[in-house]
């Protein structure tokens, strides 16, 4: 069953508002931000956006097939280490394949090796992006319509149900793992192997579409491109720590989640390099290596944080943490089945700054790579407010289901770590 943190009337008007607002935002994003397009008051302003609104073509479907049916491909046959996942609140334990460093790079080189030889020009995908993006808020709705009934009715396991409202059960999901037989993860398709590689493939494509352009690619762009490829190269060697987020671990494969990764990502989260193309900017050799080792910095902060939960984690509280014995706090709770376990809360390192201190640098992060469009415009900035809205949201989701899971260790967890995300503010 779905659980909400806000009240009912908050949620239901949060989850309604997103549904409908969601998949416009993004072509209206394209228009007034790469099409550069604005009322010329010729005509009415509902009229005036019928008559320029992008329509998906065969070519584009053709695209994002191929790339979907290749993603797909590298997850099931690429070999990988075998990975448990975290147990489930009705005792079941997810297992995956380690392959997702090996489908990146597969992909990268073939996507380059394909321009290089003169078989695919990437510009291609950057002049059909209007027509991209439709194409994928359609076909993620379809996704998720099917999502919602393959968990009524043909679930992959226990940790499914419904909560009796259609519309929580579309946004939320109504399946925590689900699967195409027993080994294709629905989840790590659609957030790792889609979402996340997509961020990728359209980093370097906005490269190549400007070198097309203009002979060159502008350091600003060059800098944005670095460190985005960075971030998502991170994020491939170190996904098998992501199937114990909160992503992966608690929110269930709906309209929030797939949806956002399938569209969300290749279009909001890579939309600062999207802008540079068409608005290139000059940082110099200085300001640029600022930006750089600034953004390096913060990601390898956010890595550290995550490698330093899960060796806690690993080694059941017995290692080190900043050269010193790793402070914590034991606590107890109840399964589904009522049943008493325990788990190890960590108090010390980074996370004894703030219980979601991984957060910031998360943050700084996206800031750093937006930053190279300098600050002329507004738009490139969105998904950085974004981005911010959505962590703040997720910690106190996390904040709300730990507390109701541990109840009173959670309480004394809170005394010992007072901030939420930014350490003396909040």
């Amino acid at each position: 069953m779905a659980e909400t943190v806000h009240s009912p009337i908050v949620t239901y008007t949060s989850m309604l508002s997103l549904l409908a607002s969601c998949p416009p935002f993004v072509i209206l994003l394209f228009i007034f931000y790469i099409m550069q397009m604005v009322h010329n008051g010729s005509s009415g302003w509902f009229c005036w956006l019928i008559n320029i609104w992008p329509t998906p073509t065969s070519i584009v479907w053709k695209i994002i097939f191929c790339d979907g049916a290749f993603e797909a491909a590298l997850q099931l046959l690429l070999p990988g280490k075998r990975v448990e996942g975290p147990v489930s609140p009705t005792e079941n334990r997810p297992v995956y394949k380690d392959n997702g460093l090996g489908a990146y790079f597969v992909t990268l080189a073939t996507y380059l090796g394909l321009w290089w030889f003169g078989i695919f020009n990437p510009a291609i995908v950057y002049d059909h992006l209007g027509e991209i993006f439709p194409a994928l808020i359609f076909g993620s709705f379809i996704f998720c319509v099917l999502l919602y009934v393959k968990g009524h009715f043909a679930p992959s396991s226990s940790d499914s149900g419904s909560c009796g409202n259609l519309i929580i059960d579309f946004y939320w999901g109504m399946e925590l793992y689900p699967r195409i037989g027993k080994h294709f993860d629905i989840k790590v398709f659609t957030n790792c192997r889609f979402g996340m590689m997509s961020w990728a493939v359209l980093a370097v494509t906005y490269c190549i579409k400007q070198y097309e352009i203009n002979g060159r690619v502008s350091d600003s762009l060059l800098v944005n491109t670095i460190l985005m490829l960075v971030y998502v190269t991170n994020f491939f060697w170190w996904e098998a720590s992501y199937w114990n987020s909160m992503d992966i671990e608690h929110d269930r494969a709906g309209f929030y989640i797939c949806w956002g990764c399938l569209v969300w990502v290749p279009s909001i989260y890579t939309s600062p390099g999207m802008y540079l193309v068409n608005h290139p900017v000059e940082l110099g050799t200085q300001l640029a290596i600022y930006i750089l080792v600034a953004e390096i910095l913060c990601i390898y902060i956010n890595y550290d944080c995550d490698r330093q939960r899960q060796e806690f984690r690993r080694t059941n509280g017995k290692c080190s943490v900043w050269g010193k014995a790793p402070s914590k706090i034991v606590a107890t709770y109840k399964t589904t089945a009522s049943e008493t376990k325990t788990s190890l809360l960590l108090t010390s390192g980074w996370w004894g700054l703030a219980r979601h201190f991984h957060y910031v640098p998360e943050i700084l992060s996206s800031f750093f790579w937006t930053v190279p469009a300098l600050f002329s415009n507004f738009l490139p900035y969105f998904y950085v407010i974004y981005l911010t809205i959505l962590l703040f949201d997720r910690a106190k989701r996390d904040d709300d289901r730990c507390r109701s899971k541990y109840g009173k260790y959670w309480k004394l967890y809170c005394e010992k770590v007072r901030y939420m995300i930014v350490p003396g503010i909040y």
